[in-house]
């Protein structure tokens, strides 16, 4: 059993990571910046901690983190507000980074996007451009931290219902079900070789277990 953290708990894919995780015996942490949303995380089996991401600083993350096995990053802004999106899909996110080398637990696992780049060409007059840049940023001080990481750049996500398996080999971004997305990031968590590796990866054939391998 380990002990998870989940940062941005209330999102799609996190809800079910969570309940994942707590069906196979992790004790789940998901940090949510609504109270409202307590109630919807519980049920999945997760404790839910009411944090502002936004608003604190690496000690005070690192005091949400402390005690943990691993975190996952599930956060995001949402797109639209580049001031916002800044704020959370790359300053909150590198705070989390540092507060996780701070607090000693070096697990971490970022769910990215299967374009994240440093030269993902996306043009400055797009609106995805302060997200991609973001999100690359982010990446970076991530592989540079020391920490175990892995990046997750799951393509276009669905609402399907997964099919358990993926592609971790294509060149080109498609589409995968956000089911697939939380049983990739649950199956990482225990599979070593995901360490130190950025994953990119589209609904496929191979079982997820075996791609990740």
């Amino acid at each position: 059993m380990a002990k998870v953290l989940v940062i941005g708990g209330h999102g799609r894919v996190a809800l079910q990571l969570a309940r994942i995780l707590a069906d196979r015996g992790d004790e789940v942490d998901a940090v949510i910046r609504n109270p409202e949303h307590a109630a919807e995380v519980g049920a999945t089996g997760a404790n839910p901690i009411v944090a502002d991401i936004e608003a604190l600083d690496v000690a005070e993350l690192a005091d949400v983190i402390a005690g943990h096995d691993a975190v996952v990053w599930s956060a995001g802004a949402g797109g639209g507000d580049p001031v916002r999106t800044r704020a959370v899909d790359h300053d909150a996110a590198v705070r989390s980074m540092d507060a996780a080398a701070q607090a000693g637990v070096a697990r971490y696992v970022m769910v990215s996007y299967f374009g994240s780049r440093v030269d993902h060409r996306v043009p400055a007059d797009s609106a995805f451009r302060h997200y991609a840049d973001a999100k690359a940023d982010a990446d970076e001080h991530l592989r540079a931290s020391g920490l175990d990481y892995t990046i997750l750049g799951p393509s276009t996500l669905a609402d399907g219902p997964g099919t358990g398996r993926i592609d971790t080999t294509g060149e080109e971004s498609s589409d995968v079900d956000r089911a697939d997305v939380a049983a990739t990031v649950a199956a990482s968590l225990v599979e070593p070789a995901t360490i130190g590796r950025t994953i990119r990866f589209n609904r496929g054939e191979t079982p997820i277990a075996d791609a990740l391998r």
